[in-house]
């Protein structure tokens, strides 16, 4: 195991962002990674039993073993050109795969260490034939709709808290604060965030290109870097996922606190515990957009939480005050 050094100027770190929403081609990359290992099984273990039954039942099992897990084993290599860039749509995706430059291919097929053995089909990738290409196109796209798909709205609620938490520390303490706490394994020491554990030792200049950071769902522990120097640098990591707040009424210290300030406004102090948009205090509580700004608006008052609005986003973060109160409740 080595180190990956990403090397950042101060242009660099003014040019790093957050993608927009989970990139599909990724989190289908990343949950492929989770049905080859054991490796954090405990993080997505109902995700595992029900997705292995809902492929099993689709009959996927050849689609996996002959094609999409060749493709993308689990280890030091997979080709670049299946997560294409800042992708936000599936189709989007799939089509930027499928016209990948043959060349290309071929090239990043041929990089496979050992791949399943002289897989005929990999073959037919690196040799241009345009029906293997559709294959994996189709095939992407039947493994989504089964394994992915069903479980959108949670990742995506997922990368939401996780931009919303990335964001208000950025607004907080500058850019370079994006780059914290990527990973158990990630240290950021201005100017080169290092990732440790990674397959190999590697060094990674931005050279005034910046930095596009994707928070993924099923990206585990480790983040991810694109092999290639020359494509746009980007940097797949694991989604900060929160807590769950307690449901209201549950038999714990909110029993207390809930009678004092009412028990929809103590979930919605617990969901913005780290940090939240008016928008996710409406999904993560089950109330509307309007009630959960005036319950807001009421914490705010009491100096139980701040608000800070961003362009057209406002970002709702619990005050010292509000920690203790819920501190002194759990």
């Amino acid at each position: 195991m080595g180190t990956l050094s990403i090397h950042f100027t101060a242009e660099d770190v003014g040019r790093t962002r957050l993608a927009r929403r989970p990139d599909p081609l990724w989190e289908i990359v990343c949950s492929l990674h989770r049905l080859q290992t054991r490796r954090g099984y405990a993080t997505y273990e109902n995700w595992h039993r029900q997705v292995r039954q809902d492929l099993g039942r689709h009959n996927m099992s050849g689609l996996l073993r002959g094609k999409l897990l060749p493709i993308s084993p689990l280890g030091r290599y997979f080709p670049d050109f299946l997560t294409p860039g800042d992708i936000t749509a599936l189709d989007q995706g799939i089509d930027a795969v499928q016209n990948t430059d043959a060349a290309r291919v071929k090239e990043e097929i041929r990089m496979i260490p050992d791949p399943s053995g002289a897989n005929v089909w990999l073959d037919d990738l690196a040799s241009g034939r345009t029906g293997a290409m559709h294959e994996l196109g189709d095939g992407l796209r039947r493994y989504f709709e089964v394994a992915v798909a069903p479980y959108w709205t949670e990742i995506s609620g997922v990368v939401a808290d996780d931009r919303a938490l990335r964001g208000t520390l950025m607004l907080d303490h500058g850019a370079g604060h994006l780059l914290d706490d990527l990973g158990p394994r990630c240290e950021w020491n201005a100017p080169v965030l290092s990732i440790h554990g990674y397959p190999m030792d590697r060094d990674m200049y931005l050279d005034g290109r910046g930095l596009l950071l994707v928070p993924s769902y099923f990206c585990w522990q480790d983040p991810i870097a694109l092999a290639n120097p020359e494509l746009p640098p980007m940097l797949v990591y694991p989604a900060h996922r929160q807590r769950p707040a307690p449901a209201v009424g549950a038999p714990d210290g909110g029993r207390r606190l809930g009678p004092l300030i009412g028990t929809t406004r103590l979930a919605v102090l617990r969901a913005v515990a780290d940090a939240a948009t008016t928008g996710e205090i409406s999904r993560r509580v089950g109330i509307s957009p309007a009630t959960a700004s005036h319950h807001a608006t009421v914490l705010r008052e009491a100096g139980l939480i701040t608000s800070r609005r961003h362009a057209n986003l406002v970002l709702h973060q619990v005050t010292a005050i509000g920690r203790a109160l819920l501190d002194g409740s759990s």
